[in-house]
């Protein structure tokens, strides 16, 4: 299995926060797991885009330090190998994780590291996307985050991305980010097309996006889904996410396997494990059982995501044959 959209923050295991909560000396609202996941995880009804972020804010609380960003990231991909995963590309927005002090280039050599740990002797493999944040006065923030994704590009860190609440700060908004990654060489996916319309994917294609996160509001304007078909740009599609955020109504609507049929080039990913209570492989099962996905389409969903990953050719070539041996 390969995941190509997976948020660091919003995948926490319940545990791990009341663990690094405690080595912390920070209070929780519960002293449990079963219970703590109440605040971690998003409601089935979900009222939007902005509720479902809130679940964000108690495991940013845990990881404002060198050694809570490396243990945490080294006990994520730790269960994504027992998992049984291919490959995964992991994001987080090292602004977030400064609120104590450490620098975001700090930030990242914390993830690096306890990612690095983690992968030692794996087949199993791994990257970084760096966030930039919507926002109305974190320019700098942003732009530092690009050059951060700059210096450790091929080091661990493999592209950008901007998330966030999209509805509030459109996509259009944050040219000059965009602008400076593509002077400096770095590969960019954007959440696009999930809380805003259409024309938030057109912003993210015109700066270069290499891919699309989410992307569901394409099905919105039939002139983009030809431009998106055409241009094979990948589609970072997170069914159980979409359902909860309201980016569609229900899992029956969602225009997955419709695209998919239509010749897009669509890829299937979890998006925040807990946050959504998800799995890669819950989210196949949810396509094969509620959506009528048939083994050969699992099999291009999975060679899908191998040739959109930030990775090098070769490496691609490397996933796509285990994918071809594995898959009937």
């Amino acid at each position: 299995m390969i995941d190509l959209h997976l948020h660091f923050d919003g995948s926490l295991l319940p545990r791990t926060v009341l663990e690094l909560a405690q080595e912390q000396g920070i209070l929780l609202p519960a002293t449990e797991p079963d219970e703590l996941k109440l605040f971690l995880a998003a409601p089935e009804e979900c009222g939007s885009l902005n509720e479902y972020l809130e679940k964000f804010d108690l495991p940013l609380q845990v990881l404002q330090t060198k050694e809570a960003v490396r243990k945490a990231m080294y006990i994520l991909v730790s269960s994504l190998k027992e998992q049984g995963m291919l490959y995964a590309e992991i994001r987080f927005a090292p602004q977030l994780h400064t609120k104590k002090g450490m620098s975001q280039e700090q930030v990242v050599k914390a993830a690096l590291s306890g990612m690095q740990e983690a992968l030692i002797g794996s087949f199993f493999n791994c990257k970084l996307i760096l966030c930039c944040m919507r926002g109305a006065d974190n320019r700098e923030e942003n732009l530092l985050t690009v050059r951060t994704a700059a210096a450790f590009l091929g080091r661990g860190v493999a592209a950008l991305d901007l998330a966030g609440a999209e509805a509030l700060y459109p996509t259009e908004d944050f040219a000059d980010v965009f602008g400076l990654a593509k002077e400096l060489g770095v590969p960019f996916t954007i959440h696009a097309g999930e809380a805003d319309g259409p024309e938030s994917i057109q912003a993210a294609l015109a700066f270069g996006a290499s891919r699309i996160g989410h992307g569901v509001r394409a099905a919105e304007d039939p002139e983009l889904l030809a431009r998106l078909k055409e241009q094979q740009i990948p589609l970072e599609m997170c069914p159980s996410s979409n359902v909860q955020t309201k980016a569609v109504a229900t899992l029956a609507e969602h225009p997955v396997l419709d695209f998919l049929r239509r010749g897009l080039k669509v890829t299937i990913n979890t998006d925040n494990m807990t946050v959504s209570d998800t799995t890669i492989e819950k989210e196949f099962g949810l396509l094969s059982r509620e959506l009528g996905m048939t083994a050969e389409e699992r099999k291009t969903l999975l060679l899908n995501a191998a040739d959109a990953a930030f990775l090098t050719a070769e490496e691609r070539w490397r996933l796509r044959d285990v994918i071809e041996k594995i898959c009937c």
